[in-house]
């Protein structure tokens, strides 16, 4: 197994930890541990996809779901600037 394979097993599997939490009530996915745990484990997906088995619909999914939880991770951080 590559490395960029088991990292991007890694960041499977960090999603779906996340996931799990979310569905079952023991992580809220509004908050800063949530969303930072998506976009480091779509993260690891998009360095899996793009330096080995590049796939252009998988590639596509989880640029969106980087982009959306770093997304919500800056919005948290200015609304903690402001408030402070």
């Amino acid at each position: 197994m590559s490395w960029q394979d088991a990292g991007g097993l890694v960041g499977v599997l960090i999603i779906l930890i996340a996931y799990a939490g979310a569905a079952l009530g023991r992580l809220d996915p509004k908050r800063a541990l949530s969303l930072g745990v998506n976009f480091v484990g779509a993260g690891l997906i998009l360095v899996s996809l793009l330096t080995a088995s590049f796939n252009l619909s998988a590639t596509a999914m989880e640029g969106a779901w980087a982009a959306v939880s770093l997304a919500a991770l800056l919005r948290l951080g200015w609304k903690r600037l402001r408030r402070g």
